[in-house]
């Protein structure tokens, strides 16, 4: 039996110390960060995710990606730009612009963040949709704006999981709805506990000892495949590692850490994925025993194969975005509590709405099909 592992999640001393000033830095980062992704729910949210959907859901979705990205982009440039934090992509350079799925290791509670500086690069930050647990539906002002993206919440319960999944999915097969649809296959985030259940378990069944990786679930991911596969470009198989530590929430407010997050890329041709349910199981058990591969190749030499397949950030188009962002959240809160008691009531509704719609999973179909189901967790036919 394997010993679990090199790539702990408390590897290294902390890349700055959590000063004074890191602390109130981070607050101010909170409360900008939440003011802001108030403002705009409330003002967007029941416009593009609501009114537009009556007519189209095509056209909600293009709004929604295309307001919401302009708030999302403000994560990579805390990251990049604020916190100094480099981000090196390695592998493939892939197109932009593409309908993907992405599957992706799970080190820390904050990977799922970091795929926004590679979607930001291809045009695609609005686009994407994580498979998500469901209490963090339940976060304050950040709930809402998962349900508005259409993020899918699951229970880690196959048997309550898959009806959800599907009713989801089969909403997203329209080749024309921009889609990143992020997966991560593990099912929790990683630790040396789970890592030596996970080693006893492969060694019991025969599977593969994996140690910087956990074993990969494959019925979520195989669903994913079965439904959109008719409307995919490709499946991304994206690899995290960080120095020197993984980052928390809170890391990541203040500066603290990571150092660098480095981000490896294979981009694999729908056409090339497995059909079967059996065999797109093994490919994916596959792909994680590489990407333990790839770990440990990390831990020896400090950096994954192939570097430099993206370029960096613009700081100018940043800051413009920034300003983009902060001087709309002004002009809310201007109209808001300066100007007409309507604004206030409209506040009030949605506030009321999006808590109501986040709580039962519940989104408008157009029009003409008022007669279908309107909440998207009932239970679908069996595809």
């Amino acid at each position: 039996m394997e010993v679990c592992p090199a790539l702990s999640s408390n590897d290294g001393l902390k890349h700055r110390k959590l000063t004074p000033f890191r602390v109130l830095r981070g607050l101010i980062c909170l409360v900008l960060l939440l003011s802001t992704a108030f403002m705009f729910l409330v003002y967007f949210g029941p416009i593009a995710a609501v009114l537009l959907r009556f007519l189209s859901i095509h056209l909600s979705r293009k709004t929604t990606s295309l307001l919401f990205g302009l708030w999302l982009s403000l994560w990579p440039f805390l990251f990049e730009k604020v916190n100094k934090t480099k981000v090196i992509f390695s592998g493939e350079t892939v197109p932009p612009m593409e309908r993907v799925v992405l599957i992706a290791n799970h080190r820390t509670e904050v990977d799922w963040m970091y795929m926004w500086d590679l979607a930001l690069r291809k045009g695609c930050l609005g686009y994407i949709k994580y498979v998500l647990k469901s209490s963090l539906m339940k976060l304050p002002i950040f709930g809402w704006g998962f349900h508005v993206l259409e993020f899918i919440p699951v229970e880690r319960k196959w048997e309550i999981d898959e009806p959800i999944l599907r009713q989801m999915l089969s909403t997203f097969a329209n080749p024309l709805d921009p889609l990143w649809l992020a997966v991560f296959p593990e099912g929790t985030d990683f630790t040396e506990q789970k890592c030596k259940r996970n080693q006893k378990f492969a060694a019991e069944n025969g599977l593969p000892v994996l140690k910087n990786v956990l074993l990969p679930k494959t019925k979520g991911f195989y669903t994913c495949l079965e439904i959109l596969r008719g409307s995919l470009d490709a499946v991304y198989d994206i690899t995290i590692a960080y120095k020197h530590r993984c980052p928390s929430f809170v890391d990541n407010l203040c500066g603290v850490d990571p150092s660098e997050v480095h981000i490896h890329v294979q981009r694999i041709p729908i056409k090339e994925m497995p059909l079967s349910e059996s065999e797109a199981a093994t490919w994916l058990i596959n792909a994680f025993q590489h990407k333990d591969e790839l770990l440990s190749q990390f831990v020896a030499e400090g950096h994954f194969p192939q570097q430099g397949t993206e370029g960096e950030l613009s700081t100018f188009k940043g800051l413009v975005n920034f300003s983009v962002v902060v001087a709309l959240t002004g002009i809310f809160v201007f109209l808001t509590f300066c100007t007409s008691i309507w604004f206030k009531i409209y506040i009030s509704l949605a506030c009321a709405y999006l808590s109501f719609s986040t709580y039962l999973n519940f989104r408008p179909l157009p029009v003409l099909g008022i007669g279908k189901p309107m909440l998207c967790n009932e239970k679908p036919k069996k595809l």
